[in-house]
């Protein structure tokens, strides 16, 4: 199958599943195809598909990823011993883990098209990223804690695995238990790596986005943890905006 088939064969099934979408047209150009798959897919509940889906889900999914390129870290020049800097799409990384900057539905985002990263990563992932992640919290039976970390696939990213953690939402002024709880992020997500033998670990700027956390004082709590307590871990610090790229490298130097 081509790319194009491959789309056509998702957004059938992915419409034909769901009967309030069954009436629904398909698109004819490829922008608006490619709108609509990541749209229903982000909406999507976590409930079992089949195997022809996901062959053919894997299948688009990885040709896009080959598409788009990895950065592998093993190419990558660190700014001090063990710690990277790198501004770009954490879905392209080739790393041990990426970190995913969840809700704590721990579910993903179900905004189409949403421009967080918990969007972008289950998008890239595939739907079973969903599926795995709720089965943990059907075991769970809870909401994820703040500043607490759970370990699954990677799916269909380049890295080997995901590690969820839901950061502190700030409202007014960032409190001492804000700071508390945002090193407990880089903390968790250290210490579960670690007890799971992955050697490298990508952060994300936690909390800075939709959670309000500002930028500068983010940053900081997350080079003095992971100095702190990474170990023999490597740690890549990802970002995403030329801001936060500025405000890294002038606390690693």
């Amino acid at each position: 199958m081509t790319q194009a088939e491959r789309r056509t064969f998702l957004l059938q099934w992915l419409i034909d599943e769901q009967p309030q979408y069954r009436d629904l047209p398909l698109p004819a150009g490829e922008a608006e195809q490619r709108r609509l798959l990541r749209s229903l897919m982000n909406v999507r509940p976590p409930r079992p598909i089949g195997e022809e889906f996901l062959a053919v889900q894997d299948s688009y999914l990885q040709e896009e990823a080959a598409r788009k390129g990895f950065t592998d870290i093993a190419d990558l020049t660190p700014v001090e011993p063990g710690l990277y800097l790198w501004w770009g799409d954490i879905t392209t990384l080739k790393c041990g883990a990426v970190v995913n900057a969840a809700n704590a539905g721990l579910t993903g985002c179900y905004v189409p098209c949403h421009g967080c990263i918990d969007n972008a990563i289950h998008t890239c992932a595939g739907v079973q990223l969903r599926l795995v992640c709720n089965e943990i919290m059907e075991r769970q039976g809870h909401e994820e804690p703040t500043g607490q970390a759970k370990l699954t696939p990677a799916f269909n990213l380049p890295c080997q695995y995901v590690l969820h953690t839901v950061g502190p939402i700030i409202y007014g002024q960032v409190t001492k238990r804000d700071r508390e709880l945002l090193a407990s992020c880089y903390r968790s997500c250290l210490e579960l790596a670690q007890r799971n033998k992955i050697k490298s670990v990508a952060f994300c700027c936690i909390s800075t986005g939709e959670f309000h956390f500002p930028n500068k004082e983010a940053a900081q709590i997350a080079v003095d943890t992971v100095r702190r307590y990474r170990g023999g871990t490597e740690v890549i610090f990802n970002v995403f905006k030329e801001t936060d790229h500025e405000i890294y490298r002038e606390l690693l130097g």
